[in-house]
């Protein structure tokens, strides 16, 4: 496969190497991007692989809740522009209202469903034809019990974290899950904890870590034994409540959680969360500047 300056750039850009590095992995590797990362990561060169691709995508996440439901979703438009548009903003809760209440299984389901005298699905092709852009309903987490939710500029992230607690109508509770919301938010742990962590992604990251302490002299036996130091590492990085808190340093995530239920006379036990950024994973068709102007023309 040819090694291109758009690859090196791409490579470049998710690891935070240096050009000559980025090239010899992907001259290394045959230009698979993925093993390129992974020879990067082995040569202690990379930490870890940066999401590829910029976030493009326009639209707004919103949290809602109503009694013991609470919910984020996403919908997606062209422009933000449109994102502002007090029309749109009403569709959003709307549905958002109908995900609480009804509790569909998924997205086409949630189309299906009724609101304001027609479907949510009907309702979304109106507002295509009103407002004159594509829209989009894309994703939503629905959680029942005890949660606390938060957005995060405007309807770039919204985060709702479920709690198994006897404290929840206690002051210091809500503002306990709204640190825990912005520790999600910044932090972006893809694992609860440990446990969550699946075998085969704790496997792979075992392998990346001996190739990389062998890489640096170690003899066999010394490597394997210092990748469960280095694992241990991994866990704190990756699992929400092994993190550091970000508000205070000297303990985990898990060590506020239980501060905070020692202080209030109860327990608060994390169940489950979900974050949803606007956008991720969606990107704009790329299109060059003559082109644009040449199909406006048109």
């Amino acid at each position: 496969m040819a090694i291109t300056a758009q690859s090196v750039k791409e490579l470049r850009e998710m690891t935070g190497c240096g050009m000559m590095d980025c090239k010899k992995a992907l001259s290394e590797t045959n230009g698979d991007m993925d093993k390129a990362v992974e020879y990067l990561r082995e040569k202690g060169l990379a930490k870890a692989a940066k999401k590829a691709g910029r976030i493009a995508a326009e639209g707004i996440v919103m949290t809602y809740t109503e009694g013991n439901v609470s919910v984020v979703v996403e919908v997606n438009a062209e422009t933000d522009f449109v994102a502002k548009n007090d029309q749109f903003l009403d569709f959003v809760k709307t549905v958002a209202k109908t995900i609480a209440q009804k509790n569909p299984a998924d997205v086409e389901a949630l189309k299906a469903m009724e609101a304001d005298g027609t479907t949510i699905g009907d309702m979304l092709t109106e507002k295509i034809a009103k407002i004159g852009e594509n829209m989009n309903i894309r994703r939503f987490v629905r959680y029942e019990g005890d949660c606390v939710t938060y957005v995060h500029g405007g309807g770039k992230i919204g985060v709702v974290v479920k709690f198994d607690t006897d404290v929840a109508d206690k002051p210091g509770f809500e503002e306990m899950g709204k640190d825990v919301c912005m520790q999600i938010t910044a932090m972006n742990a893809p694992y609860l904890n440990r446990e969550s962590v699946p075998e085969d992604v704790v496997e792979h990251e075992k392998e990346i870590l001996t190739v990389q302490a062998m890489n640096e002299g170690k003899p066999e036996e010394i490597a394997k034994k210092m990748v469960m130091g280095r694992i241990n590492k991994y866990y704190k990085e990756n699992c929400l409540l092994e993190q550091e808190y970000v508000k205070n340093g000297d303990m985990s995530v898990k060590q506020y959680i239980d501060s905070v239920a020692n202080e209030l006379g109860g327990k608060i036990t994390l169940v489950e969360y979900a974050r949803i950024e606007k956008g991720e994973g969606i990107e704009k068709k790329e299109e060059d500047f003559a082109a644009e102007v040449a199909s406006m023309i048109k």
